[in-house]
């Protein structure tokens, strides 16, 4: 059973009544104002907090020119893989020559009607096995390009904390690799295709990897130049119970007693009164 919040007494199922037998302490009400006055330093102190990460959030994304810059430069690698990234030529003396130039649109449509039952007899054959190789690597390596240009991209958000940089930086290193990986699998493909069928299906590389290349390059040597001039923050002053949130923050991780950073609190808040009092004074005397 609980014990009364005063006097300790033990309570019993038979003790209905709002107010303690023993010191007739109303035992809703007591130690409200209290418990009121903790919610509230609870509610600034997370107030602070969030106002940190909106600091750098803001910071990461319009806090100089340049971060200006890399959001433009986040999304252009998007636009690149629109244009043509590679091309496959069909020809024959009963096909018409047919070039399909090979984008972000037409992998998606590729995707999305994937024929199993087709892949499973290329992967068993012989002589198409490593041609299968070097199209499903340059499928897979241009996906997971494009995938670490939306995490880059989503990183952006926590660009400003203490592995920002770093972990921009790698990101894109990763994203340029695979997309240079992609070109070596198609290239394989090509060779190979060429090789079984010289006169019927060739491949050859588009100008659009390229693009997407120079701009994930483009973007890469923003990221550097940001590292190492370094963006700074411009935290917002925020207070709990009238005295800055880091001064509390510290007093509370060093354990200080409640009572005395109440005491702080209650002159902090008379400071500030009596600031106030003195613009109105100043105002009026003007």
């Amino acid at each position: 059973m609980a014990n009364c919040p005063k006097c300790g007494r033990k309570l019993t199922i038979f003790d209905w009544k709002p107010n303690c037998p023993e010191c007739g302490v109303n035992l809703v009400y007591y130690g409200m104002e209290e418990r009121l006055l903790d919610e509230a330093d609870a509610a600034e102190a997370e107030h602070a907090r969030l106002q940190k990460r909106i600091d750098r959030l803001k910071t990461a994304f319009v806090g100089s020119k340049l971060t200006i810059v890399r959001i433009v430069l986040s999304v252009l690698p998007i636009a690149m893989l629109l244009l043509p990234l590679c091309s496959v030529t069909y020809s024959g003396p009963f096909i018409e020559q047919t070039t399909t130039n090979i984008n972000a649109i037409e992998i998606y449509n590729l995707v999305s009607s994937l024929d199993f039952d087709a892949l499973f007899t290329m992967i068993g054959s012989s002589l198409l096995s490593t041609s299968f190789i070097g199209y499903a690597g340059a499928l897979v390596c241009i996906l997971l390009s494009l995938v670490m240009v939306i995490v880059s991209l989503l990183m952006l958000t926590i660009a400003c904390g203490p592995k920002g940089n770093p972990r921009n930086i790698t990101l894109n290193i990763i994203t340029i690799a695979f997309a240079v990986a992609s070109i070596v699998f198609f290239n394989i493909f090509s060779s190979n295709i060429s090789a079984v069928f010289p006169e019927f299906i060739s491949g050859s590389i588009g100008f659009g990897i390229f693009a997407y290349i120079a701009a994930l390059a483009a973007l890469l040597v923003i990221n550097i130049v940001i590292a190492k001039k370094g963006l700074e923050v411009k935290y917002k002053q925020c207070f709990v119970g009238g005295i800055p949130a880091e001064e509390y923050f510290e007093l509370v991780e060093k354990g200080t007693e409640k009572s005395v950073i109440r005491e702080m609190m209650a002159k902090a808040l008379e400071a500030k009164e009596e600031a106030k009092e003195e613009a109105k004074e100043e105002a009026k005397a003007k």
